[in-house]
């Protein structure tokens, strides 16, 4: 008889299991918002939305923040603020959710898609190096899921060759690196609220920056090009000297108080997540780590304090004799969870949502359409992850006790104990596999 719940065996987990849920809130959240539709500022400005930026940006340990539209729209600003525009080469990792990239594109640049760490899925700073050229004016490092790169050596090449450093913290509110948060680590940081990261208002984003230059340029940008005016004043900043030089061409890139409200209310219960998520990734690891074949995430010694966006671990695929997609299949079943254990994002020379050479306004010329054609970079680690060993699931699984964080660690194993079976299914059959297990 089959063992396995893909197969048609027992799952190890019974389908009235209750896993937790994203996203979160209580009744403090409602009458926030409540207070927020009785009063008469709903939009930009508002005390409830700088209540949160004094206090998000406080947290993260940076000088100077402001909320904006989204994540996407915060890496546009974040380049503009900087004076990054047609041309000019911007590295970012290969594997990280398409924004990273089309924010690039939408500023003119050229994104130069880099490949990644085998063990964390962040930049390969080799790769970085290597990538440095005369035009490089930025590279933009995605803390992505629940690693980090070098962030020392990443700030001593940036400080070598002159470039901007851009951290794309749209997966880790809450890490720390040596004490210091990320989006206090680089020239700008841009954070993403979307429903289903760690802090959400369901949309809307957030700008971090070291300099009150920068803020006053990031705030006009998001604000239809109006200049900070002082009212209220924020961060102790007073009106720019010259508010011509920070009167600047955009559009409208701002945040509602209704999110605003939202924010604070995740923000009070942001700091205890995070540390339930780190307890139990830190033991689901050590887990893990302890099955044949499971390879556990790189978590370097400087990270104090790690948020996670997705948990991930890896396959040794040569010692299994399956892929990713076959074993997500069989651990979700097992589980009785549906589609939350998957592959990692595609990466973005060959990803379904990044088509940069789909838009007219993009076909500045041929050169620079050229330059910007995801194809024409190879990317062998972040494939593999994406179609071989990676394994990816929701930040929601950890908040959950240590009693589901153990049967996760059971699941895998009980896979890895019957791999057999798995092996045995075809890849043409594997629909049909997937509907007997339910």
């Amino acid at each position: 008889m089959a063992k396995l719940a893909l197969c048609g065996g027992k799952a190890l987990v019974g389908k009235n299991a209750k896993w937790s849920k994203w996203p979160i809130s209580d009744a403090a959240d409602v009458e926030r918002i409540a207070k927020v539709t009785r009063a008469n500022r709903w939009s930009y400005d508002g005390p409830t939305e700088w209540e949160f930026a004094e206090k998000f940006t406080a947290y993260q340990g940076a000088k100077y923040g402001l909320c904006c539209a989204n994540g996407t729209v915060g890496i546009q600003l974040a380049l503009e603020a900087l004076g990054i525009g047609a041309y000019d080469e911007v590295i970012v990792p290969c594997m990280t959710w398409q924004a990273t990239a089309a924010a690039c594109v939408d500023v003119n640049a050229i994104p130069v898609l880099t490949d990644i760490e085998p063990d964390t899925w962040n930049l390969d700073l080799d790769a970085v190096e290597a990538a440095i050229t005369p035009k490089t004016r930025a590279v933009i490092v995605v803390h992505l899921y629940g690693c980090m790169t070098d962030m020392d050596r990443l700030q001593k090449i940036c400080r070598k060759h002159n470039l901007f450093l851009v951290e794309d913290c749209a997966h880790q509110h809450g890490s720390f690196w040596k004490g210091k948060g990320v989006g206090s680590l680089g020239d700008v940081s841009s954070w993403s609220f979307q429903e289903s990261k760690v802090l959400s208002s369901g949309e809307g984003g957030f700008n971090m920056c070291k300099t009150k230059d920068l803020f006053y340029r990031l705030y006009s940008l998001r604000n239809c090009g109006r200049p900070y005016a002082a009212d209220p004043p924020v961060f102790g900043l007073k009106k720019p000297a010259d508010m011509a030089a920070t009167t600047l061409q955009s559009g409208n890139y701002r945040l509602t108080e209704w999110q605003a409200a939202l924010l604070l209310g995740g923000l009070k219960r942001l700091d205890a997540q995070v540390k339930l998520r780190d307890a139990n990734a830190i033991r689901l690891s050590a887990l893990l780590g302890e099955i044949p074949g499971i390879l556990p995430m790189r978590r370097r010694p400087e990270i104090t304090q790690q948020s996670y966006f997705n948990y991930a671990f890896r396959l040794d695929t040569k010692a299994l004799g399956v892929n990713n997609r076959q074993f997500c299949l069989a651990l979700n079943a097992e589980l009785n969870l549906t589609e939350v254990f998957e592959p990692p994002y595609e990466p973005l020379n060959n990803c379904g949502l990044y088509k940069p050479l789909t838009k007219v306004r993009h076909h500045l010329n041929s050169a620079y359409r050229k330059a910007i054609n995801p194809a024409r970079f190879r990317t062998s680690v972040g494939t593999d992850a994406h179609e071989n060993c990676g394994v990816v699931a929701h930040h929601q699984i950890l908040l959950n006790s240590g009693k589901e964080i153990e049967l996760i660690s059971a699941a895998v194993k009980k896979i890895v104990d019957n791999i057999d079976e798995l092996r045995a299914i075809k890849p043409g059959d594997i629909k049909k596999y997937q509907a007997l297990s339910h």
